[in-house]
């Protein structure tokens, strides 16, 4: 029997990451006959092939939505959105002929092609999706509230942590990063709702529908993507990260200031992330490796560069729990400007819950393999060893 009955896991097509938007509109106005593939890997090796019909269903439903008016009218308040983009918006749907499902295999496979304009918004509701099926099946028993205890509880350890110790959290900034892999719809929009009420150290959202519905600040710039189909539209590989950089500061020259710079690691951004580049950006996002030394790394750069670190902010969001970031945010206090996304941690963290640990990664740019390095070996992907050796070879990168 289908859980859902009639209803929509995802019934808003706002219900996704900011950054895809932002992604997507670069896109638009830049790359907008690219084609692309993106493959969903779960990292967890869990069979999740059994709810492959469900997900099925989920994925022809959502392909029938579109942005609603008041939907585009929220977008058009928000100072970096052009007309034309909207324009496109107000008749944008997801084609779900785009997404094959193959549960053949050892694992649940699916595969997305086409323009990468049309696929990129495709990514978040369908983890969402997976995460939510697999997760009622699993755990039917639990709700919101069950939620909403565990996350007053790490919320009074966070605070106690923070007082016995003596910091001071004028300046935490903590920021909901969590709709991709959440327990379920519900569980993200209480745990949002409570830490907006409650938790002054709460400063927005990833989500545009719950930034738009609960009148919170939406957050996010660019994703892995952004580089990895760079090293396909770049003349030389070596070249690809700077173009990436670059091709976005023209489209947002004075907003989403925020750079990953994990595609390769850290070190192969800092080389090409020059003086220009360090003063145009108002700061970093960490995803891979050690959140301390990858921190250093960016203060001994800045200052090498003759930039004041205070000026610039560093976002970390790479398997965060509230206090992992209290430690991290203690490290740097008075350094840089820290701020703090947490997903799964604040949106799928239940008792007795295994939470499961899905990506959408790309995979192909113009029918040409991409890929990630990371600063964290269990995060690379691809598939073609070949080319993984060239990436390593153009960014001096000793494997």
């Amino acid at each position: 029997m289908n859980h859902f009955g009639h209803i929509g896991i995802i019934d808003s097509l706002l219900d996704t990451d900011a950054y895809k938007l932002h992604m997507q509109q670069a896109i638009f106005h830049q790359y907008p006959t690219v084609e692309a593939v993106a493959e969903f890997h779960c990292r967890s090796k869990e069979d999740l092939r059994p709810y492959s019909q469900e997900i099925q269903e989920q994925i022809d439903r959502l392909s029938g939505l579109s942005f609603t008016e008041d939907e585009i009218a929220y977008l058009s308040t928000l100072s970096f959105f052009k007309a034309d983009y909207l324009e496109f918006l107000k008749t944008f749907k997801l084609d779900s002929k785009q997404v094959h499902i193959d549960h053949d295999g050892e694992q649940l496979a699916i595969t997305i092609r086409g323009t990468w304009l049309d696929i990129i918004l495709w990514e978040v509701p369908l983890l969402a999706i997976i995460c939510e099926v697999r997760c009622k099946h699993f755990y039917p028993e639990l709700t919101a509230d069950d939620a909403i205890e565990q996350l007053k509880s790490k919320l009074a350890d966070f605070y106690q942590k923070a007082d016995a110790e003596g910091i001071n959290l004028d300046a935490f900034s903590l920021v909901d990063f969590g709709t991709r892999r959440r327990f379920s719809k519900a569980v993200h929009h209480r745990v949002v709702e409570y830490l907006h009420n409650h938790v002054p150290e709460f400063k927005g959202t990833s989500n545009y529908h719950l930034a738009r519905t609960r009148n919170l600040t939406p957050v996010g710039t660019q994703a892995h993507e952004w580089f990895q189909a760079h090293q396909q539209l770049s003349g030389e590989l070596a070249d690809s990260q700077q173009l990436a950089l670059n091709r976005w500061l023209q489209e947002y020259p004075d907003s989403l200031g925020i750079a990953l710079t994990d595609c390769i690691n850290m070190d192969a951004f800092l080389r090409d992330f020059d003086l220009r580049l360090s003063e145009r950006f108002v700061g970093l996002r960490h995803d891979s490796g050690d959140p301390i030394a990858w921190g250093e790394k960016a203060i001994a750069h800045y200052e090498e560069l003759g930039i004041d670190p205070k000026t610039k902010s560093l976002v970390f969001s790479d398997s965060l729990t509230l206090n992992k970031a209290l430690a991290i945010y203690k490290h740097f206090a008075h350094r840089i400007n820290t701020s703090f996304g947490i997903g799964t941690q604040l949106t799928c963290d239940l008792p007795g819950v295994k939470t499961l640990n899905v990506v959408l990664k790309l995979t192909e740019c113009e029918g040409r393999p991409v890929a990630k390095i990371s600063d964290e070996p269990g995060k690379s992907i691809c598939r073609d060893e070949g080319y993984l050796s060239q990436l390593r070879q153009a960014f001096q990168i000793v494997s």
